[in-house]
């Protein structure tokens, strides 16, 4: 346990110094007051570069649009930021031949692997955290004793496919010795997902209704032990991922 403590001592401070931390910190920073804000103004937006004498009647925004804004910018936009910095994980490691003196000193391979995804874990909740933290007080503010149906239940399984996407992630990386090849791989994996859902039987299986159907639990169409399906899957395909990488990463020759 020392090596592995000692490599995510090293993991967080190359994530510091080359300025991930920012930029992760910034993204879901902003992501999180923009939610609410868009919500906000788009009615006035609309009707300030509506020609004249058209009419467009929005209605009032709502906490609900607020929340909605969320779930389409955090999936669209938050993963997308959270997969690209991830994405050079192992990369780094291969080209620069790091892990070579390290491993010849008795660092275990696993302790490589779980320390990589330990940061990466964090740094996700952190900013995750922070983003639907500043997204729920803007949204309080702007519309006070608005009630909405399992908040926290919708949030969470958007934290939970982030960790899917990670690990997937991170067996990526210790396949392909380029960040370009675990983007792939990460990018086809999401792909399946979406063809998943064109067949029925499918669906209620799907990790994708983690990021699709938040807005459904929020208006209470939806129950959240219908989605236990997806979440268990998604937990299952993400521990086999990350014993996938593990196993490979063992037979690996650097």
């Amino acid at each position: 346990m020392t090596g592995y403590g000692a490599f995510v001592k090293k993991e967080f401070m190359e994530f510091y110094r080359s300025h991930k931390l920012l930029i992760i910190l910034a993204v879901f920073l902003l992501l999180g007051m923009m939610n609410p804000l868009t919500a906000k103004i788009t009615p006035q937006l609309v009707e300030n570069f509506m020609p004249e004498g058209m009419i467009v009647n929005l209605g009032e925004p709502t906490a609900f649009d607020s929340w909605m804004q969320f779930y389409k910018n955090v999936p669209q936009l938050g993963l997308v930021v959270l997969v690209i910095l991830f994405s050079g994980m192992m990369s780094q490691e291969y080209s620069k031949g790091t892990l070579i003196n390290m491993l010849t000193k008795g660092l275990a391979r696993r302790s490589v692997i779980l320390s990589k995804l330990t940061v990466a874990l964090v740094m996700w909740t952190a900013a995750y955290v922070i983003c639907t933290g500043i997204s729920w007080a803007y949204t309080a503010y702007f519309w006070k004793g608005e009630i909405l149906h399992d908040l926290f239940s919708a949030a969470v399984l958007v934290w939970i496919y982030g960790i899917l996407l990670l690990a997937v992630g991170l067996f990526g990386s210790v396949l392909c010795k380029n960040a370009y090849g675990n983007l792939l791989i990460t990018g086809g994996f999401v792909g399946v997902q979406f063809l998943l859902n064109i067949i029925p039987d499918a669906i209620k299986y799907n990790p994708l209704a983690l990021v699709s159907r938040n807005m459904e639990l929020i208006e209470g169409s939806l129950k959240f032990e219908e989605l236990l399906f997806p979440i268990a899957v998604s937990a299952g395909l993400a521990i086999a991922f990350v014993i996938a990488a593990c196993a490979v990463f063992n037979r690996k020759t650097l």
